[in-house]
């Protein structure tokens, strides 16, 4: 088995969610899920076909997002991976519907953060092995810290 380290490709604030499914279904399930559960939600998906023409199958509502989903499901290249950019809205807003799915196996990651995909590669594909998302933590936060997280979680509605 080979091992390769793929970049994901994207500007610094985009987020981006990727999984894996099991059925060609998933594009338009996906699709479906996003655009019902945030109104305004700007997206681009894309999933790496594994079996049959072995094609990635995309969709969407904002063509630069498509691309750039097009490019890092290519650079993937992991069987019945997809990944999906977001304008507009959270990961935490559309991942219970996400797993709700029947066809979804598994979310990797979920994030804004610089990140890289760990893939082993064998004669007949791909597979994702992990995720580095973001960096190595700095230390533990303090009480005035603690203070800040609490005040930015309800600043932005997330906490009452």
């Amino acid at each position: 088995m080979d091992i390769k380290i793929i970049k994901i490709e994207k500007p610094d604030e985009l987020n981006f969610i990727l999984g894996q499914s099991h059925f060609i279904k998933t594009v338009e399930d996906l699709h479906e899920v996003l655009v019902s559960t945030v109104p305004g939600i700007k997206f681009g998906l894309a999933f790496c076909e594994s079996s049959g023409p072995r094609l990635i199958r995309f969709s969407g509502n904002d063509t630069e997002l498509i691309k750039l989903a097009q490019t890092n499901a290519q650079n993937i290249g992991a069987g019945h991976s997809f990944i999906i950019f977001i304008e507009n809205a959270f990961p935490v807003n559309l991942l219970p519907a996400i797993k709700n799915i029947p066809e979804i196996c598994n979310i990797f990651c979920a994030t804004a953060n610089p990140a890289s995909i760990i893939i082993g590669e064998v004669g007949e594909g791909r597979a994702i092995l992990g995720v580095v998302d973001g960096e190595t933590p700095l230390g533990i936060e303090n009480e005035k810290e603690i203070k800040e997280r609490k005040e930015f979680l309800r600043k932005i509605g997330y906490k009452l």
